[in-house]
């Protein structure tokens, strides 16, 4: 074995390394920012506007090995005259993952992953929303385990 198949399948000694997730890349894939009813809904009002929040996460292999994971983010405020803003990112990012038993890669894919391009687009969304003359929209942290969880008890038995 040469040091290229030591790098390569993550061995060395004869052992497997230490289980791993590294972050390749990462980009910004699709994002859109409406602001329908600028500037009539920038004027401060009192009260909170509505928001709706969707999170998506989907990955896939690649020939070359490495994994592509996207997290898809979207906010929406509305007020009782209208919508105020409409906002969705679309960040993905290219992963390297040794050492982790087949069973457990679904899980590093749609956890681990998304953790790593959350803080990312979130800055993102706070930036845009900022710049889209709103105070700066900050997500709160999610719960990448319990969204895969929930995703898992939506399917039906025996389609793993």
């Amino acid at each position: 074995m040469t040091d290229t198949d030591v790098a390569a399948n993550g061995f060395e000694n004869g052992e497997a390394a230490e289980p791993g997730v590294r972050v390749l890349a990462q980009f910004i894939r699709d994002m859109s920012f409406e602001n329908p009813r600028a500037p009539d809904a920038l004027r401060q009002t009192s009260g909170q506007p509505q928001m709706d929040v969707g999170v998506e996460m989907n990955a896939r292999g690649r020939d070359d090995g490495l994994f592509e994971v996207d997290l898809k983010l979207s906010a929406r405020a509305s007020r009782e005259e209208g919508p105020l803003f409409h906002v969705e990112v679309l960040y993905g990012g290219v992963f390297q993952i040794t050492g982790v038993p087949e069973d457990a890669i679904e899980q590093a894919l749609l956890i681990e992953c998304p953790r790593f391009l959350f803080p990312f687009a979130r800055r993102i969304i706070a930036d845009v929303t900022s710049d889209g003359g709103f105070p700066p929209f900050l997500l709160d942290p999610i719960d990448f385990a319990g969204i895969y969880a929930a995703r898992k008890a939506e399917q039906p038995v025996g389609n793993a």
